[in-house]
């Protein structure tokens, strides 16, 4: 038999996922949790396997029958091929996210990122039901535009530790795919943003400061520019790689197309809350090698899935900030800039 005929006769049993058993990992954080509510919305049997480090319990639907959740770790080999048992399709999100972190903790984050990744890749190789797993990556393991708009092509130059973990995993995941005949995908979002976030990104700290009467933000590099999008357009372009054929073996960019000043994006949540700020750079939020500019070219995902994002940037910061203000998530402990020198 071919490895083409093994993804057909695998994939035959995926021409109608509703109904099927789905494992997210990582399910109860910003992204994934999400994930887990269009998943339970379309029938499918879903199981959340966190370890809770950022995903909030309350993120997740309550007393819903076709719901379970494992507290897990994805560095626990054995953990890991538990939650595989009997799943038919893996959606991988679990990770560590946040960049500045990775400047303090990168054995962490090769731990996680990369070992974790393996853990799952391998577990659902060796399972006798898995059939698809989706590996959420990244659009930082491309570094800053070297052209725009950046498509799959585009030369992967990483600019952090947590984008290379990144990076490892989804080589790892191809070379899987490629040696072992086994359906897998990987799917390149550019920057998420959206309700039930879970870490300081440049949105959430934004609406931090702004929520605590903040007149003067403290910033790094508001010139950079990042390409948004919406959360639950994230997710949809997703499950549309998970539930169709064409985007076996293939990675994906998921992204607006657009891209936007980080003070721009001050500016448009300023008139939102109605109050007039000013901008402090604070030389202690610069980044030590920071991306410049992200703009996804997002054809593939059109072709591929017929994924269009629905969500406008403005109509989604005003969805954003309504959740934020309601749910009063405030982060106290904003990123300083490290230098090995700050090792104790």
């Amino acid at each position: 038999m071919t490895i083409f005929q093994i993804y057909v006769v695998r994939y035959n049993i995926l021409t109608n996922l509703q109904d099927k058993r789905v494992l997210v990992t990582g399910g109860a954080g910003f992204i994934g949790s999400e994930t887990v509510n269009q998943l339970l919305n379309q029938g499918y049997l879903v199981t959340v396997f966190d370890n809770f480090s950022s995903g909030k319990m309350h993120y997740l639907p309550k007393e819903n029958k076709n719901l379970s959740i494992i507290k897990g770790d994805i560095t626990n080999e054995s953990a890991v091929i538990k939650a595989t048992k009997n799943q038919e399709a893996i959606i991988h999100l679990a990770a560590l996210p946040f960049i500045p972190d990775s400047f303090y903790y990168p054995v962490d984050f090769f731990k996680v990122n990369t070992v974790g990744s393996m853990n799952v890749f391998w577990s659902a190789v060796k399972s006798k039901t898995v059939d698809v797993v989706v590996n959420i990556s990244t659009s930082e393991v491309y570094g800053s535009a070297q052209y725009s708009p950046m498509d799959e092509n585009h030369p992967t130059s990483p600019f952090s530790t947590y984008a290379v973990s990144k990076l490892a995993a989804d080589r790892a995941a191809f070379t899987l795919h490629k040696e072992n005949g086994f359906p897998s995908i990987v799917i390149r979002p550019f920057n998420t943003y959206g309700p039930k976030f879970t870490e300081p990104y440049i949105i959430p700290e934004i609406l931090s400061q702004l929520l605590r009467g903040n007149k003067e933000l403290n910033l790094g590099n508001v010139n950079s520019t990042r390409d948004f999008t919406f959360v639950s357009d994230t997710v949809s372009g997703i499950l549309k790689a998970m539930q169709g054929k064409k985007a076996i073996g293939e990675i994906i960019n998921i992204g607006s197309a657009n891209e936007i000043r980080i003070g721009d994006l001050v500016t448009k949540l300023s008139k939102i809350m109605k109050v007039k700020t000013r901008i402090k750079r604070d030389e202690s939020r610069l980044r030590p090698y920071d991306v410049n500019r992200l703009v996804c070219n997002n054809k593939k995902a059109q072709k591929l899935l017929n994924w269009k994002p629905t969500i406008s940037i403005d109509k989604g910061l005003k969805i954003t900030f309504d959740w934020a203000k309601k749910n009063k998530v405030i982060f106290n402990a904003p990123f300083t800039r490290f230098y090995y020198k700050n090792l104790g």
